[in-house]
C-alpha cells in the first residue's frame, strides 16, 4: 500500500502596510497575492500584519510597536518565516533580522524563490541564478555577520581584504560567468529563431495563472505543464499550430505579476524575447479574476518595459465558466453599483467595446467555450500578417469561412 505524502507547510506570516501611494483596499488585494505566492512557494499563512504610515520607515520598515508586536507573535505562535509585500533594503532586512528571530524575506526574494523551484531547464536555471546573485549582492553583510572580521594571522597582516569583500567578489565573478553563459545561449535560441523561417510567430502572454498553458494545450494539441499555481510556467514553450490549413508558430511565455522584480525582466530578457520578436500577440485574461483590470495594468507596463507594447494585440478574456459577479437585491436602495456587479454583458458594453469586435474575445480554454470564435479570429488575424508579408500566397490561404466550406465539400 503506498503512503500518503505529508506536505510539511513553513508557518508564516505576511507584513504590509498602508501609505499614500496604496490604500487599505489595494493593502489587501496586494496580501491576496502574497498568500498565494507564499503557499505556491510552500508557506501557510498564520496572520497578515499591516500598519497605516506616510512612508516606511527606513530602519525597520515597519513602526517600533508594530515590529515588538510581530516579533511577540513570531515567538508564541513558532512561525518561520516572515514575508514583507515591499521589497526591503539591506539594511531594514538587516535590522529586522536583529529584533525578529526567523527567516525575514520580500516580495522579490518569495517570487525568486518560486521561480528556482520551478526552473527545470539548464536556461531557466540559469537565469533564475543570475536573479539571484543580483539581489544577493547587496545583501550579503546582512546574511554573515562573522564574514565582516578582518583576516590576521601569519602572511595575512596589511591592508588585505575582508572576508565580506572576498566573498562579494565571488558573488560578482559568478554574475559576470552566469551572464557570459545566458549570452551564449541567446546565441544559440536566436539561430534557433531564425531557423523557424518566416512563419507567423504568435505568443501568448498575460498575468501569472490566468490559463496560458491551458490554452495552448488546447490549440496546439500540446502537452505544457499546468498548475492551479503562480509561474507554473518558466521555460517559453513553442509548437506549430495549424488552423485549417494555416500553419504558424504558438509560444507560451512566462506569466508577469505585479511589482514584478526588475533583476527578474533583465535575466529572463532573452526567454521575453519570444514576446519581443512575435508578430501578433494573445493577451490572456482571467475575467474571473476580481483583480483583472490591474493586471491587464500590469502586463501592458512589463510589455511597454521590454519595448512590445506597439504590437498587433488580440485581448483573450478566459475562463468565463468561473465567472461569477455580485448581485443587489431589488429592495437594497443602499448597495452602490460597482465593476463586480457588472455581467459579461454589460461589461462588453464599458472600456471592452472600444477595442471592438475583432479585438475582445471571451472564452473558456478548459470547457473551450466560443472556441470556434477564437480559432476563427486567430486564424483571420495570422492570415492577414501573412498575406501583408507574403501577397503572391494570398490564394493559398481562403476567407475562414471559405475554408470551413472547402472542408465541407
Amino acid at each position: 500500500m503506498l503512503d500518503k505524502e505529508v506536505i510539511n507547510f513553513e508557518r508564516t506570516a505576511i507584513v504590509g502596510i498602508v501609505t499614500q501611494n496604496q490604500s487599505e483596499e489595494k493593502l489587501n488585494e496586494y496580501l491576496d497575492e502574497l498568500e498565494f505566492l507564499t503557499f505556491t512557494a510552500g508557506g501557510e499563512v498564520i496572520k497578515r500584519f499591516s500598519q497605516k504610515m506616510e512612508r516606511p520607515n527606513p530602519k525597520t520598515f515597519m513602526g517600533t510597536g508594530k515590529i515588538e508586536e510581530i516579533n511577540l507573535f513570531v515567538k508564541e505562535n513558532d512561525i518561520s518565516t516572515l514575508i514583507f509585500d515591499d521589497e526591503l533594503s539591506p539594511s531594514q532586512q538587516k535590522n529586522i533580522s536583529k529584533i525578529i528571530d526567523c527567516k525575514i524575506l520580500d516580495r522579490t526574494n518569495l517570487i525568486l524563490d518560486i521561480f528556482a523551484q520551478r526552473a527545470e531547464s539548464s536556461y531557466a536555471r540559469t537565469q533564475v541564478e543570475l536573479a539571484q546573485c543580483i539581489y544577493l549582492l547587496p545583501r550579503l553583510s546582512g546574511l554573515w555577520t562573522h564574514l565582516e572580521r578582518q583576516k590576521g594571522g601569519i602572511g595575512m597582516r596589511g591592508p588585505g581584504e575582508t572576508e565580506i569583500e572576498t566573498d562579494r567578489r565571488i558573488v560578482r565573478d559568478r554574475i559576470s560567468l552566469l551572464k557570459d553563459k545566458i549570452k551564449t545561449i541567446d546565441k544559440q535560441m536566436g539561430v534557433q529563431r531564425s531557423n523557424r523561417g518566416a512563419m507567423v510567430r504568435v505568443a501568448l502572454v498575460g498575468y501569472t495563472n490566468v490559463g496560458k498553458s491551458t490554452l495552448m494545450n488546447a490549440v496546439g494539441k500540446s502537452d505544457v505543464f499546468v498548475e492551479n499555481k503562480l509561474f507554473a510556467t518558466l521555460d517559453t514553450t513553442v509548437r506549430k499550430v495549424v488552423i485549417k490549413n494555416l500553419p504558424f508558430l504558438l509560444s507560451d511565455t512566462v506569466g508577469f505579476i505585479r511589482k514584478l522584480p526588475t533583476q527578474l525582466v533583465d535575466s529572463f530578457k532573452s526567454t521575453l524575447d519570444e514576446v519581443r520578436e512575435a508578430d501578433l500577440l494573445l493577451h490572456i485574461v482571467d475575467i474571473s479574476h476580481p483583480d483583472f483590470e490591474d493586471h491587464i495594468e500590469s502586463v501592458n507596463q512589463t510589455l511597454q518595459d521590454i519595448k512590445a507594447h506597439e504590437k498587433p494585440v488580440i485581448m483573450v478574456f478566459n475562463k468565463i465558466d468561473a465567472y461569477k459577479h455580485l448581485t443587489i437585491d431589488e429592495d437594497d436602495l443602499m448597495t452602490e453599483k460597482t465593476p463586480r456587479h457588472y455581467t459579461l454583458e454589460e461589461w462588453k458594453t464599458t472600456w471592452m467595446h472600444r477595442l471592438g469586435e475583432d479585438n475582445a474575445l471571451f472564452i473558456s480554454a478548459t470547457n473551450k467555450e466560443n472556441f470556434e470564435e477564437f480559432r476563427e479570429r486567430v486564424y483571420e488575424a495570422v492570415r492577414q500578417i501573412h498575406i501583408t508579408r507574403f501577397p503572391y500566397n494570398k490564394f493559398l490561404y481562403p476567407d475562414y469561412k471559405d475554408a470551413i466550406e472547402k472542408e465541407e465539400e
